[in-house]
């Protein structure tokens, strides 16, 4: 059995000891058939070079160089450019820098012919999605894209526009899907353990190690992340409509932002703030990008070339998303979903319950149970597995109940998975890049394409659209560029 490693984990984020790890669980990882003897392997190249990019690099100069391989890169920062093509030469054994061809956004379609690109994998800041998928596509290459697939209305209607009119393939990258326990908690329900389901309450909570990143880094301005109710949500968007196999009609939110930014931290008397992380002593929200390689590299030495500053203070001014946010959304067979997401939260995980005409499950994860500020440095207990261990009261794991009407609650046996994301990253992997090769579908369904990821938009872009309103919305009002049921015509 192959062991796998974990990589392009979010220094901010919990480890991936929550159902994942080096030996995945039995029929966790799909079969793929070997390689055909002499078959080309695919030209990618990668368009976008922060933080995202690494998992695919990784995968293309790791464990999938056989069946793809890395041909240019694209990003109007060469300093980040430089940083994954000695990334890239390493792994390749080189003993050097790869020295793939670079290109800025403006010569995406001159990357694409004269580099014969067969794919771009798009991890670009998220409001430049639609524009590179689009030109992508119409440049003759298929798309790999990080979630969201975009930001807006107007997005998925140029994507959409773009699919039809080339018939080129996208594939969204939503790795949750993968993560066991939520693979877990799908075929109960499709099972049809709980029966119909009639209403889902889903509660994410960000700790205040990660959920403050999203207020550092460019996410915190709405015009490039359409907020947590699209950047981050689109996940938790993604997984609802998979799990119960439906599509949202109509949206209605609430949401301020309520613990981050210059105005409460004034009205919190909390003082003075570092204008920046790096550098700054004591403080249990700043990040020092020089505590990282990965990042001192691809942002604090990347600066001069760009200005942008991965470590801003999220009690600065400027933010325009929220941190607190309630959602109602309507499906189109009966079902409710109440959704909530909190940015601040002293411990990290989720908690979903789906009720149904025959019964109840639930699924409860606890990936990080507390952060340690000792009034000088943060202890990070997923780092440290000892750390972790003594944290009786919330401990780190997860836990599927089910319960129908009239019997005692059983418990469901989630196996382990691989990579970050709850043990989902590396088998995403292979289906990205070894999907053509699957022997047999996937009765999960867990393969993502661009209507998923319009799917999954098409609630944060209506929730947003409900909080500037104060209305419910409905989601074909939005104008999303193509019917989202599945048997709908288009």
């Amino acid at each position: 059995m192959t062991e796998y490693s974990p990589i392009d984990q979010n220094p901010t984020a919990p480890l991936p000891a929550v159902g994942a790890g080096t030996t995945p669980g039995p029929g966790v990882v799909p079969d793929f058939a070997p390689l055909p003897a002499g078959r080309p392997r695919r030209r990618y190249a990668v368009a976008g070079t922060g933080h995202r990019a690494g998992m695919y690099v990784a995968a293309l100069t790791g464990e999938h160089a056989d069946v793809g391989e890395l041909v240019a890169w694209l990003d109007p920062n060469p300093a980040r450019i430089d940083y994954y093509d000695a990334e890239a030469g390493h792994a390749l054994g080189g003993g050097a820098p790869a020295g793939l061809p670079r290109y800025t956004p403006a010569d995406l379609e001159r990357m694409v012919t004269e580099q014969s690109v067969d794919t771009v994998v798009v991890t670009s800041v998220d409001r430049t999605h639609a524009e590179l998928v689009d030109r992508s596509l119409r440049a003759g290459a298929d798309v790999v894209v990080e979630k969201p697939l975009t930001t807006d209305a107007a997005g998925c209607r140029r994507i959409t526009r773009a699919v039809a009119d080339t018939g080129k393939d996208v594939v969204m990258t939503f790795n949750y899907r993968y993560a066991p326990r939520n693979a877990a908690l799908r075929q109960v329900i499709a099972d049809g353990t709980v029966g119909e389901v009639t209403g889902v309450h889903f509660e994410w909570v960000l700790d205040t190690l990660h959920g403050a990143d999203y207020f550092r880094r460019w996410h915190r301005e709405k015009a490039n992340s359409g907020g947590l109710l699209v950047h981050k949500a689109s996940h938790h968007f993604d997984l609802v409509n998979w799990w119960i196999d439906d599509v949202p009609t109509r949206v209605y939110a609430s949401g301020a932002l309520r613990f981050y930014g210059d105005a409460n931290a004034a009205a919190r008397g909390m003082g003075p703030r570092p204008e920046r992380g790096t550098g700054a002593e004591g403080d249990p929200f700043s990040l020092d990008l020089r505590d990282d390689p990965r990042l001192e590299a691809l942002y604090l030495r990347a600066e001069h070339h760009d200005g942008y500053r991965r470590d801003q203070d999220p009690f600065a001014p400027g933010i325009t998303i929220e941190d607190n946010m309630s959602v109602l959304v309507d499906y189109a067979r009966g079902a409710t979903l109440t959704y909530s997401l909190n940015a601040h939260s002293p411990w990290e995980g989720y908690r979903v319950s789906v009720n149904g005409t025959r019964g109840r499950a639930e699924l409860c994860v606890v990936e990080r149970g507390h952060i340690e500020f000792d009034g000088d440095s943060l202890l990070d207990p997923s780092a440290t597995p000892d750390a972790a261990d003594d944290d009786f009261v919330r401990p780190a794991g997860h836990r599927l109940i089910v319960q129908r009407h009239w019997r005692r609650a059983e418990e469901v046996t989630v196996p382990d998975g691989i990579g970050g994301h709850g043990g989902g990253d590396a088998i995403l992997l292979k289906d990205v890049f070894r999907r053509d090769l699957r022997r047999g579908p996937d009765p999960l369904g867990r393969a993502a394409g661009y209507l998923d990821g319009v799917r999954a938009v098409a609630v944060g872009v209506a929730a947003n659209e409900s909080l500037l309103t104060g209305r419910p919305v409905l989601v074909e009002d939005l104008g999303l560029g193509v019917p989202l049921a599945a048997d709908a015509p288009r």
